[in-house]
């Protein structure tokens, strides 16, 4: 990646600040002129390494409930988002833009999370107009909705991995990058003031990350070949996914 890469990814940088970060992000910013060609030279490095270090996969947890009505004394009852320091996010993002790159083809149009152009209100569309359509047409139509349960934080790293090198072809260096990348990461809880004792993760995608999201939608992609060898149409949000099919009336057992 090239010195203007970096400069242009730290000034998308939100002004956020975690305590994780030994330098502010205001800071970072009005400074990038300068630090842009140390920034280049560390993350090329590590690219050609195939290396993340553990500080950049370290994270402090800030617990956020789901629902407000849900019982703040369940654990449950909280989505887990991981705060990372702003150099690994940086980092992430530029790793996320190259990968996305080159999956330009790979990622689903059915995949309606975290895909340009695509959002909750198209995916909505997208099923109800298939739906509506095949009802006009005189035909009964069935649809299932499946939610999973964590599904970010029961992702396996063996088979996120062999997705990687054999369903998009993401071998050698770039392969070792992604296995430092996911190995040894650490987390701990943090709360009124208070954290936990750090814990490495053995499985899961860290939300608040940039490339977590990304690296989950991969490892989900087969679950939609799945679903076609049955018949049926798939349409995913995430980990939110709708299946649904049509069928004339005397048919509709068989659906």
């Amino acid at each position: 990646m090239s010195v203007d890469d970096v400069v242009a990814a730290v000034r998308q940088l939100p002004d956020k600040q975690y305590a994780s970060d030994p330098l502010p992000t205001s800071l970072l910013k009005e400074n990038v002129d300068v630090l842009a060609p140390f920034l280049t030279e560390l993350f090329n490095t590590l690219l050609i390494l195939g290396a993340v270090p553990t500080t950049f996969k370290s994270a402090h947890i800030t617990p956020l409930i789901k629902k407000s009505d849900l019982d703040p004394a369940e654990p449950k009852s909280y989505r887990p988002i991981s705060n990372l320091t702003v150099l690994s996010k940086t980092l992430e993002r530029l790793v996320a833009r190259q990968l996305l790159d080159y999956l330009s083809a790979a990622v689903p149009d059915v995949q309606s999370a975290y895909h340009t152009h695509h959002s909750t209100e198209t995916a909505v569309l997208k099923v109800l107009g298939d739906i509506l359509h095949a009802v006009d047409s005189g035909d009964l139509a069935a649809l299932a909705l499946l939610d999973l349960s964590a599904a970010f934080d029961t992702v396996d790293y063996v088979t996120l991995l062999q997705r990687l090198r054999i369903s998009y072809g993401l071998g050698g260096r770039v392969h070792d990058w992604f296995q430092s990348y996911l190995s040894g990461r650490l987390q701990f809880v943090s709360c009124g003031g208070s954290s936990s004792t750090p814990t490495q993760l053995i499985c899961g995608v860290q939300q608040g990350s940039v490339l977590g999201l990304i690296l989950f939608l991969l490892y989900m992609a087969d679950l939609l070949e799945l679903v076609r060898v049955y018949g049926l149409e798939p349409h995913l949000y995430a980990d939110d996914t709708q299946i649904y099919g049509f069928c004339h009336p005397a048919s509709c057992l068989e659906l």
